[in-house]
């Protein structure tokens, strides 16, 4: 990196964001795909005649185990050799796994009003907030009066409620009948605690860690919670072999996994998908000659994955900015075929970014492509009507959406997923890009085009553990050191507002803050209210904004989408994001819609600005990893300012600090479905 500057010689960025589309809003496109991806659970959970298949040939304590777990599925009750000491109550059946609503401004129906009131009573007499009542009733469902009556704990199916506000709500209203061994209770925070998982990455966890955690949360006999909750059908259990036993008469090792149905039944579909299209020969809409042809008429790279598509149902493609050449090529060449070839990515912003690379129409997100509001539609068997799908920035894939389109790909279709391996994960369940490549179950074509310049290679040294020192003879890197809170935030300002526009010519709305979290002295929320006040004072009349404010809109968790504030009204707040108008409803804007001018690293990916300033205060040591770094020094097309007061720990955390790790099932439920794998 080049040696530190003063602010006075910063650089630039650019905006992007959702839609309504010509017929149907990127939000309506977003609740059809999650209304699909229910109808497929539903689906899933009536066919299933059994448990999910592992350890078929398991012996001793593992063999009862797995007896136990098909007994608790059929109904009856679990072997006393397993739960020796459990006597649960007389079956009941379990309420429906909730899956958490994404808040987006056109949401499901409301609660009936009549629930609404007659949660909202309880939730009085037990002390909480009565604000809960709606998110409560939408949780819950219309028993949600009495499913809180009889067990409190069930407020911690409402998002953002936590166990010890719940305990104080059960104790209002159970008085001494509430304790910490409630067998409610333990239940309770057992979903809560895989719920929390699954928000981090997790798809499952293993009963070690999770009754870990439930101890923490002073659960008494926290393997007892488990087998309840299991018992219950509030979660699946599982166990995965290890290895292989050492002789026939040892037990195979195995690892037990506990996990909330919809992560299970979403991961093992995904197996099931991609081993579909892994197994079968991709159709023969073109002759080997012409796939040839437009391999031969490639270069490097691009003609690898070309080919590698030709033949192979599945194909992975890694590489950062510049590499995106490749798949474009891919793209072209399908058309040039006359295939039925489409990409998909995650937001408008990447739409807009890679559609000026391909020729027509052929570029969708990945909610609008699953919901029919964008790219081909459907066929009359229900499947996507493309020939080669690709996916970009598969990084962020989650089990659930992957779930979702692996699914609705036709048999003898191509998928190709392309990304860069070392950016930040999906905010949602699983690492599905990461685990193919580890199981190496497809091809994989690694780019050869390294991102260009100082910035490119400083990207570049830092996906390899090492924290170069570049040369910036245009300023392309420039780092400003601050001693505290206060001058970061100082110089952060001086630099989108003076330094880059001054230096580069750059305007302030085309620079990107980025910064690790919302919180604290320099997260989001003191840099957004330092920049609005230098860049667009106003007495924020809709709930803090005005129009001009650059905000960040989320329609769903984990999605985020930058635009502009361009009014409001009685129908909400006006947004233009990518050029197209949304309005957010007023009850919808405190929950959806933060400025955004600085965002965090998960905010920025998939987005890229021709400058960027990312900030590292003192306090931000402990989030710092080399993921993180990578992705938020990246998000720069042509200058990086680093506002830097970490002193070492931004090298060690380059050098030391690899992706927290995640546990996931995909490797295990795939690899028996892979070619050359034992009857």
């Amino acid at each position: 990196m080049s040696t530190p500057e003063t602010p006075e010689e910063p650089r630039s960025a650019d905006d992007g964001t959702p839609a309504e589309g010509a017929q149907v809003s990127e939000a309506e496109a977003e609740l059809a795909a999650q209304r699909l991806e229910r109808e497929r659970i539903e689906r899933r959970k009536a066919e299933r005649q059994g448990p999910i298949e592992a350890g078929a040939k398991l012996s001793g304590t593992a063999a009862d185990l797995l007896a136990a777990i098909r007994a608790v599925e059929s109904g009856e009750k679990p072997p006393a050799t397993v739960f020796e000491e459990a006597r649960p109550a007389p079956r009941r059946p379990a309420p429906e796994p909730v899956r958490r609503a994404p808040v987006v401004p056109e949401g499901p129906a409301a609660p009936a009003e009549g629930t609404v009131g007659e949660v909202q009573e309880v939730l009085t007499r037990g002390g909480a907030p009565a604000a809960l009542a709606a998110p409560a009733a939408a949780a819950l469902g219309e028993d949600a009066a009495d499913l809180l009556r009889e067990d409190p704990w069930q407020l911690l199916r409402v998002p953002g409620v936590r166990p010890e506000q719940a305990d104080g709500f059960a104790r209002a209203l159970l008085g001494g009948e509430a304790g910490p061994d409630d067998e409610r209770r333990g239940r309770a925070l057992t979903v809560w605690l895989l719920e929390q998982a699954a928000a981090a990455g997790h798809t499952v966890l293993e009963t070690a860690a999770l009754t870990e955690a439930l101890g923490r949360q002073g659960v008494p006999g926290p393997e007892d919670a488990v087998r309840n909750a299991i018992a219950e059908g509030d979660v699946l259990v599982f166990q995965d072999a290890v290895g292989e036993a050492v002789g026939e008469d040892e037990e195979q090792p195995v690892r037990v996994l506990v996990g909330l149905e919809r992560c299970a039944l979403a991961e093992e579909s995904l197996a099931d998908g991609l081993a579909r299209l892994i197994n079968s020969a991709p159709k023969q809409d073109g002759a080997a000659e012409e796939w040839e042809r437009a391999a031969s008429a490639a270069e490097g790279s691009a003609a690898d994955l070309i080919r590698a598509a030709s033949g192979h149902g599945l194909v992975l493609h890694t590489g950062g900015e510049a590499a995106l050449a490749e798949p474009a090529a891919l793209l072209n060449a399908a058309h040039g075929m006359g295939l039925r070839a489409w990409a998909a990515t995650h937001s408008p912003v990447g739409r807009e970014r890679f559609a000026s690379r391909v020729d027509g129409p052929a570029v969708a997100t990945v909610a609008g492509l699953l919901s029919g509001a964008e790219g081909p539609g459907r066929d009359p068997e229900g499947a996507l009507a493309v020939d080669l799908l690709v996916v970009l920035d598969a990084p962020q894939l989650d089990v659930e959406t992957a779930a979702l389109l692996s699914e609705s790909l036709p048999d003898g279709a191509r998928l190709v997923l392309s990304g860069d391996p070392a950016v930040l994960w999906s905010v949602g369940p699983g690492r599905v890009f990461a685990d193919l490549l580890a199981v190496r179950a497809c091809p994989q074509i690694a780019s050869r085009r390294p991102d260009p310049g100082p910035l490119g290679e400083l990207v570049s040294g830092i996906g390899v553990g090492e924290l170069l020192q570049v040369e910036a003879p245009e300023k392309e890197v420039v780092i400003v050191p601050v001693r505290d809170a206060g001058e970061a935030v100082h110089r952060t300002v001086q630099l989108v507002a003076d330094s880059v526009p001054r230096a580069l010519g750059v305007p302030a709305e085309e620079t990107q803050v980025i910064t690790p979290g919302h919180g604290g002295a320099v997260g989001t929320r003191v840099l957004n209210a330092a920049l609005k006040e230098r860049l667009n004072p106003g007495p924020g009349r809709f709930a803090g904004f005005d129009p001009g404010d650059r905000v960040a809109w989320s329609p769903a968790p984990g999605r985020t989408l930058p635009g502009r504030v361009v009014g409001a009204d009685g129908q909400g707040l006006r947004l233009d994001c990518a050029g197209e108008t949304v309005v957010v409803p007023r009850d919808r804007v405190e929950q959806t819609v933060r400025h955004g001018w600085a965002l965090t690293a998960h905010q920025a990916v998939g987005a890229r600005w021709p400058a960027a300033v990312v900030v590292l205060p003192g306090d931000a040591v402990p989030a710092l990893s080399r993921p993180w770094i990578y992705t938020a020094f990246s998000r720069a097309d042509r200058h990086l300012s680093v506002v830097h007061g970490v002193d070492q720990a931004l090298q060690r955390a380059v050098a030391e600090v690899p992706a927290k790790p995640r546990t996931t099932r995909l490797p295990v439920l795939l690899a028996p479905q892979l070619p050359g794998a034992a009857d």
